[in-house]
């Protein structure tokens, strides 16, 4: 195969705190292609990169990030309860993030938008990747079609990716009535319907499976056409491909 995407998961996430600058960067060093991370809003409207709806498993906050301004979000520590070593380690602002990858041209951003957001919430998302011209390495993705609706309302011509588990009864029709770019199924719906896979492919939707932290599987997700192999264990990802695929 010419390239086998290499992504990411919420940063190289085996070796930095979830979502966390020091976990983007560490993706950068282990050979990512794409950097996937996900985006809320605040209370005051400001995205925020955190994956859980509460605060309380990665950082020492509690409640709802919704229920929670900006200011109060990036100021709690979402590194100790990875390792001592990232204690005070923030919460980062979008912001933050595109301004950390923006310089690192090699490399796409797999921006994954947690519903509940407003079609305004999603356009402020996408204003702050267009305002750093980021928009062309950027696939915005989501598990509500509703979201990679609003995310196209919005910038027409964004890629956009539908997270699904399982696959759709008709995942081709799905994937077209919505426009996508990538339909991003788990590992065990790649390895089911292969054929799924292969149809998507033919229509010009590309595959991308998570969370692949299993080497033994990579092969056999590779033989059934995906594009890409999400996971939180980059760097062992990147050496399997280099070898697996030689120049």
């Amino acid at each position: 195969m010419a390239v086998l995407h290499r992504v990411a998961h919420r940063g190289y996430s085996a070796v930095a705190p979830e979502n966390t600058l020091p976990a983007l960067a560490a993706g950068v060093l282990a050979g990512a292609t794409f950097i996937e991370f996900d985006v809320r809003t605040s209370a005051d409207g400001v995205p925020v990169v955190i994956h859980d709806r509460t605060l309380e498993r990665t950082t020492n906050g509690t409640g709802h990030v919704w229920e929670r301004t900006a200011a109060e979000l990036t100021a709690l520590d979402a590194g100790s309860w990875f390792s001592p070593a990232y204690a005070g380690t923030p919460v980062p602002t979008l912001v933050q993030a595109l301004d950390l990858l923006r310089p690192y041209a090699e490399i796409e951003l797999l921006v994954e938008i947690k519903p509940p957001a407003s079609l305004e919430q999603v356009r402020a998302i996408l204003g702050l990747v267009a305002e750093r011209d980021l928009l062309a390495r950027t696939v915005v993705q989501s598990f509500d079609p509703e979201v990679v609706q609003r995310a196209g309302e919005a910038v027409p011509d964004v890629r956009r990716g539908l997270l699904r588990e399982p696959f759709d009864a008709d995942q081709v029709a799905v994937a077209k009535e919505l426009g996508v770019a990538f339909c991003n199924p788990s590992v065990a719906d790649v390895l089911a319907e292969p054929g799924t896979v292969a149809a998507l492919a033919d229509v010009g939707v590309a595959v991308m499976a998570w969370t692949a932290n299993d080497p033994a599987q990579w092969p056999g997700l590779v033989a059934a056409g995906v594009s890409g192999v999400i996971t939180d264990r980059l760097g062992e990802l990147t050496g399997w491909a280099t070898r697996a695929f030689p120049g």
